[in-house]
């Protein structure tokens, strides 16, 4: 097909299926092999000029003249001066243009560093690297064991759902003590200790004995308490001005300012400056 149509191989337009070669495209093909050529002989002339001397001293190097030794030596120390550079150019391009990893990057490059640590280990107990588990010491595996049971702390919406709700139900009886034996007692006792809406004792509140009236109140107690004395740590700024005389009132001006500061910035600044007040 390409000797029906007359195409050069090294035609730059030998893909174009209606292209056919004419003398304009045999000449800039002899233009590039041309040039092609010469820039092969320049890059040899310029490897047989950069070693001459290198040639020389594998077994030459006494036969040179005091100015060729003087060459000799001045280029070893131009090559030694310029890997010199190199190597302190790339160390700084690498110190000052770090490469940005992404997540996938870093576990993968963190996951050979530790296969390269514990791979003697591994080897030696013929295990795998899913199962480095194995090598863990007892404290390192409770230690990683509790913090994988650590749950974060609702945030938003999942304040108010039922999981959250039951969790800080178990919270709060874990501390209130339960007597096993009264309660199978009261069970027994009672044929509908538990009642069903169809039952005719629903509703009635059972016999319940005041020391435990009194642990659940202690309990309550102990919960305001708690909940009055927790407050959580705010920043505190040494520069602000204070326009507050205690610290209710200081989060009163807080809400005042974020509702109606915008509005009196111009009045506020007047005041400070004391052009607003009457000549």
């Amino acid at each position: 097909m390409e000797e029906e149509r007359r195409v050069h191989p090294d035609c730059i337009n030998a893909s174009n299926p209606y292209h056919k070669c004419v003398e304009y495209c045999f000449r800039k093909i002899a233009e590039a092999k041309a040039r092609k050529d010469k820039e092969e002989t320049e890059e040899n002339s310029d490897d047989d000029n950069d070693h001459p001397v290198e040639e020389n001293s594998e077994g030459d190097i006494t036969k040179l003249t005091g100015r060729q030794k003087k060459l000799f030596e001045l280029r070893l120390k131009m090559n030694e001066a310029r890997k010199a550079n190199q190597t302190a150019m790339v160390a700084e391009k690498k110190r000052m243009e770090a490469p940005s990893e992404s997540r996938g990057i870093s576990k993968q490059k963190w996951l050979e560093e530790r296969k390269k640590k514990i791979g003697k280990l591994l080897d030696a107990n013929g295990l795998d690297l899913q199962k480095a588990y194995m090598l863990d010491t007892q404290e390192a595996a409770e230690a990683k064991y509790k913090k994988w049971e650590k749950d974060p702390a609702p945030f938003g919406w999942d304040v108010f759902n039922q999981k959250t709700l039951y969790n800080a139900y178990k919270k709060r009886t874990k501390n209130v003590d339960v007597d096993l034996e009264e309660y199978n007692k009261m069970k027994e006792a009672d044929p509908e200790f538990y009642r069903e809406a169809s039952s005719l004792q629903y509703g009635k509140a059972p016999k319940i004995s005041e020391d435990k009236i009194d642990k659940m109140v202690k309990e309550l107690k102990d919960r305001e308490e708690k909940r009055q004395s927790f407050s959580r740590r705010r920043k505190f700024h040494e520069e602000k001005d204070i326009d507050s005389i205690n610290d209710r009132n200081e989060h009163f001006n807080k809400k005042i300012e974020r509702a109606f500061g915008k509005y009196t910035l111009e009045i506020k600044n007047n005041l400070e400056r004391g052009t607003a007040l009457p000549d």
